[in-house]
């Protein structure tokens, strides 16, 4: 578990990091907007960004599950095909 939050903030740097070096002056601008908006207007961006990313983990871990329960599923079918043998 402890690999895979730190795997998660790594990644989140890395994405993070993305925009200021490849536009920093778009970087900027956006920051300078940022800071000019009211509080409410940021934490609605915050809030909207949170759910946003709690949809995106339901969404795939719950096809990371089917997937996983289909290949145990397949699995479990050939090993009684090759004990029937």
């Amino acid at each position: 578990m402890s690999k895979t939050l730190l795997a998660a903030i790594a990644l989140m740097l890395v994405i993070e990091g993305v925009l200021p070096f490849a536009a920093p002056r778009v970087w900027r601008e956006t920051f300078r907007r940022v800071t000019e908006m009211s509080d409410g207007q940021i934490r609605f961006i915050g809030l909207s960004s949170m759910l946003a990313g709690v949809g995106l983990l339901v969404f795939f871990y719950g096809m990371l599950e089917a997937f996983s329960s289909k290949r145990k599923a397949a699995n479990r079918s050939e090993e009684h095909t090759s004990e029937l043998q």
